[in-house]
């Protein structure tokens, strides 16, 4: 597939077959993903893939602590509510999965199940959870290139007939995954990658966010008009 048909192609997952996902086929993505773009060739990501009785463990312990009134606790600031523009691209995507889902808009106990949903990665039969030594903090640059390998893997990944979707629930509750995981003090958690078969039965996974048209966000000086 030509680059600019794959990554106009790819979309988040967000249901998936519990069909396991083979080792040999994670690291073939990973190998592939590892040649993203690295400030000074620092390469500075860390991968932890979950799978098994240890990612349901996570799932579980994310659950719990949600649904108890536990505060979400990640390694580092995040932004947590957006506005203007931003959140209204945030709801235009919610709106388009709650109507493909058929959730309306009082149904609460639907709602919540969806959020859930979130916290235990989507059921999804992996998880790339994705970390950097804390030495690096401030990691503004370490984060920036962990963002461009999370996108590789997951074009990677759909090259290879499998989804993905980059999920920051999963590590809200950031002290359960180092436990479960077996992740050191010494890395900080940034964020999972969901990933498996995709579930052409779901029908959540026809839904294809939308982009703005260039003329939005982009500017261009010094070109002759």
């Amino acid at each position: 597939m030509e680059f600019s048909q794959l990554i106009k192609a790819r979309k988040s997952i967000r249901g998936y077959q519990p069909k396991p996902v083979p080792r040999e086929l994670i690291d073939e993505i990973i190998e592939v993903a590892k040649w993203a773009p690295s400030s000074m060739n620092t390469q500075p990501w860390r991968v932890h893939v979950l799978t098994g009785e240890v990612l349901d463990r996570v799932r579980q312990g994310n659950t719990e602590n949600m649904l108890s009134g536990v505060p979400p606790k990640r390694d580092f600031p995040m932004k947590e509510k957006y506005e203007g523009i931003h959140r209204q691209r945030q709801i235009e995507v919610a709106v388009q999965l709650f109507e493909a889902m058929g959730i309306a808009r009082d149904d609460a106990p639907r709602r919540q199940d969806w959020v859930m949903r979130g916290f235990r990665q989507f059921d999804a039969p992996v998880s790339l959870v994705l970390t950097y030594d804390r030495y690096l903090e401030p990691a503004a640059i370490s984060q920036f290139d962990l963002g461009a390998f999370s996108h590789a893997i997951v074009l990677a990944a759909w090259e290879r007939g499998l989804g993905c979707v980059i999920n920051g629930q999963g590590i809200m509750q950031s002290p359960v995954v180092r436990v479960q995981a077996g992740i050191p003090d010494d890395e900080v958690i940034m964020m999972c990658i969901a990933m498996g078969y995709p579930d052409t039965e779901f029908v959540a996974n026809d839904v294809k966010s939308r982009r703005e048209d260039n003329a939005n966000f982009v500017r261009y000086v010094g070109f002759d008009d």
